[in-house]
């Protein structure tokens, strides 16, 4: 299985002080891209698990990063805090397999939108997270939500990532170029 930490590619772009955007094509059919969007036991293998996304109401996220690598690998030390947070979000739009926009981090920072549009036998997801007030911003979520969508590209291209958590340093600093350039 390839590793994906030697594809680092950065298509963020910050929309505006408080918002980024990413996009990726992904090796499936948007019906798929959804499910590993909405359904628990497939977001947890690219991102967070917790409980399925449904069209009204709220929905977890459990932060639990271990499963992301093929190798066994630590938490960094300035994120180990973090492993087993839940975050109780809620879906503000659902239109499967089109478009979810849901809450981030219990609506304290902000909105995420994934927007799936079909390319063939391939999918394009852009991803808007708006809203960002962390003192941390576009850098590190923009690193955040690049790591994650390389998992869950290599995911659906049928390979791995041995250790996210190296995927993530160069993915720090790939965004930290990227936005100021």
């Amino acid at each position: 299985m390839a590793e994906a930490a030697a594809q680092i590619r950065v298509p963020v772009e910050r929309l505006a002080p408080d918002t980024i955007r990413l996009e990726r094509v992904l090796d499936a059919a948007p019906e798929t891209v959804w499910r590993y969007l909405t359904e628990a036991d497939l977001r947890r293998e690219w991102f967070m698990g917790g409980t399925d996304a449904h069209a009204e109401g709220e929905f977890d996220l459990i932060v639990d990063h271990d499963n992301l690598s093929t190798d066994e690998v630590p938490y960094p030390e300035s994120y180990a805090e973090f492993k087993g947070a839940r975050m109780t979000e809620k879906v503000i739009r659902f239109d499967p397999p089109r478009l979810l926009e849901t809450t981030f981090q219990g609506s304290k920072n902000g909105n995420v939108t994934y927007e799936l549009f079909p390319e063939g036998e391939r999918t394009r997801l852009v991803l808007t997270h708006s809203g960002i007030t962390s003192g941390t911003g576009a850098q590190d979520f923009g690193s955040g939500w690049n790591s994650h969508l390389t998992v869950l590209q290599e995911k659906l291209a049928g390979r791995s990532v041995k250790n996210f958590w190296a995927l993530h340093a160069q993915s720090k600093e790939a965004v930290r170029q990227a936005l100021e350039g």
